[in-house]
């Protein structure tokens, strides 16, 4: 994957980079201030349209918030797909001011507050609870309040997923109860005063590999009928999580999203419709849908060199970018990719290294790049930057003022 095919979903005017119908260095001028990130409409609008087109019919889609929750963001794919997942209060008022019914917003994540669980009962959210004493304290909580929670159990499957970037499942893990101790957990439900809906198993995330989510999604669903036959009440939903991944680095191959979707289909038309008639499937997808549709711009403050190799300080950095730096987890930092705004496509004639502003020796966001020539003044975009970005930083980090965000 070069930065050429990366960049191409983008626009282009007189060479130069431009989001959503606007050349970047003009998109500055528009913000106002460097750095920035900038999201494009139709790419989150085109990405909803290839998932409907390659999944069935059946599967109904749902948006992690916590990909990117920018509310402008929230609020154009709201109209787009059947339901939001949020992971905290706030996700949780950004998805409500959308105009998603409350039954199809679903509230996952360990540590849930007692005030977020009183909020999500009266607002009709359905909770998916995480462990067993959290299902004691909604049901007092929907009591006291009057109110019947929706809920599902969030279940820690006794298997993961190979090629995940992050593994939620498989072993002991803060997510979920695990899957041998949920029947006695739904023997609980059923005396108490609660909305059982299903199940919410998500083993996961940032997979690039179709047989690897295929089987994952095959041990998910013999999970859940399982769980369902060992149910004394009825499953009505099953969130399959999603964990569908996008290319990042060189290396990194696309996922085969027609192999996911045909194998999805066949669950659904087979033990699915046997085992769990009644339940509404769901996948939960957030990078896959928002992360190629964005861009981080920052600015070249200063070009320097230093015993061989040539420096592009930029205003940016890590605290905007954690994972562009290498440092949300990455075991072996590799380049995202990266480019000259106003030369997007211009052959590269010199290796440089990027770094950010920040007095720290990790603020990088492109060693030993290949560029087109850069100095002060120039826009360096980093690509993939949809999701995981400024929520995802350290942005207190050095005190230095917070990006913008634009969505065209």
């Amino acid at each position: 994957m070069t930065t050429h095919s990366t960049a191409a979903a983008f626009g282009r005017q007189d060479g130069r980079l431009s989001v959503g119908g606007v050349p970047v260095d003009r998109l500055a001028e528009r913000v106002g201030s460097t750095p920035f990130f900038a999201y494009d409409r139709q790419l989150l609008t085109d990405r909803i349209a290839l998932l409907r087109a390659t999944l069935p019919d059946q599967v109904k889609l749902s948006y992690a918030v916590k990909a990117n929750p920018m509310p402008a963001v929230v609020q154009h794919l709201a109209g787009l797909v059947d339901g939001l997942d949020v992971a905290s209060a706030l996700e949780m008022r950004t998805a409500l001011d959308t105009t998603v019914p409350p039954d199809r917003i679903s509230f996952a994540g360990p540590g849930k507050t007692d005030a977020e669980l009183r909020q999500a009962i009266a607002a009709g959210v359905t909770i998916e609870m995480e462990s067993e004493s959290e299902a004691e304290r909604t049901g007092a909580l929907g009591r006291a309040l009057g109110v019947r929670p929706r809920v599902a159990v969030r279940v820690n499957p006794d298997f993961a997923v190979k090629g995940s970037g992050m593994r939620l499942g498989g072993g002991p893990q803060q997510f979920g109860v695990d899957c041998e101790r949920v029947p006695a957990l739904l023997k609980d439900l059923e005396r108490a005063d609660l909305d059982f809906l299903g199940f919410h198993i998500f083993a996961g995330s940032q997979n690039l590999y179709a047989d690897s989510l295929i089987e994952a999604q095959r041990r998910t669903v013999e999970l859940a009928v399982r769980l369902a036959g060992e149910s004394p009440l009825p499953v009505r939903y099953l969130n399959l999580g999603g964990g569908f991944g996008i290319p990042y680095h060189d290396k990194d191959v696309e996922l085969d999203l027609a192999a996911v979707g045909a194998n999805l289909a066949d669950l659904v038309a087979g033990p699915i419709r046997a085992g769990l008639p009644q339940a509404r499937i769901a996948v939960e997808l957030g990078r896959y849908i928002v992360g190629e549709a964005g861009v981080y711009v920052t600015r070249v403050v200063d070009r320097k060199e230093s015993r061989g190799t040539t420096y592009l300080v930029v205003d940016g950095g890590l605290h905007h970018q954690l994972a562009a730096s290498g440092n949300f987890g990455q075991v072996i930092r590799r380049n995202y990719p990266i480019g000259v705004a106003e030369r997007i496509d211009g052959d590269p004639d010199e290796t440089v290294t990027v770094v950010g502003c920040l007095c720290t020796p990790l603020d990088l966001l492109g060693k030993d790049v290949s560029l087109p020539r850069a100095g002060a003044g120039d826009l360096i975009v980093l690509f993939q930057a949809g999701a995981y970005g400024l929520t995802a930083s350290p942005t207190a980090f050095l005190g230095h003022p917070a990006p913008a965000e634009v969505l065209l």
